[in-house]
């Protein structure tokens, strides 16, 4: 396992933090974020998503739980399966979702609140812990199992 750990000051950096991030993914990667309510995660899902060339807007999928978006990783077509678990009643609706496609696949998985669901993620993943230092500072930490 290897640990990153980068403090950020602001979104934007937040987001360059993402786009870096993005360009150590391969198809199959899932990426588990977890931290508190407004720390930055769905920032950082945007920086991921433009580093792999998503063109569209990028969303927190809060009410649907997933988003889809096609893109692009060493010039082949990936696509980028964007989960926001927030509002997870339970994990029976996680697992009625079909998850193992998803994360067993060529896509590439980012999944917000992925505390709720660690029992069922990957051995192998990276682990995103984002912490609220000030407005707008945070400490993001990235782990690689």
């Amino acid at each position: 396992m290897s640990v990153l750990s980068r403090k950020t000051k602001s979104p934007e950096g937040t987001k360059e933090l993402g786009r870096d991030l993005s360009q150590q993914l391969k198809p199959g990667s899932v990426v588990a974020l977890s931290g508190s309510l407004g720390s930055g995660k769905t920032v950082l899902v945007q920086g991921i998503c433009s580093g792999l060339g998503v063109e569209k807007a990028v969303t927190s999928p809060t009410f649907v739980i997933i988003n889809e978006y096609p893109g692009r990783l060493n010039e082949s077509s990936v696509w980028v399966y964007h989960f926001d678990l927030y509002r997870l009643e339970d994990v029976e609706e996680f697992i009625n979702l079909g998850y193992e496609e998803y994360f067993y696949g060529k896509g590439i998985t980012l999944i917000e609140w992925a505390e709720k669901v660690r029992e069922f993620l990957p051995k192998s993943r990276f682990e995103i812990n984002l912490k609220i230092i000030s407005e707008n500072e945070r400490e993001i930490i990235v782990g690689e199992f």
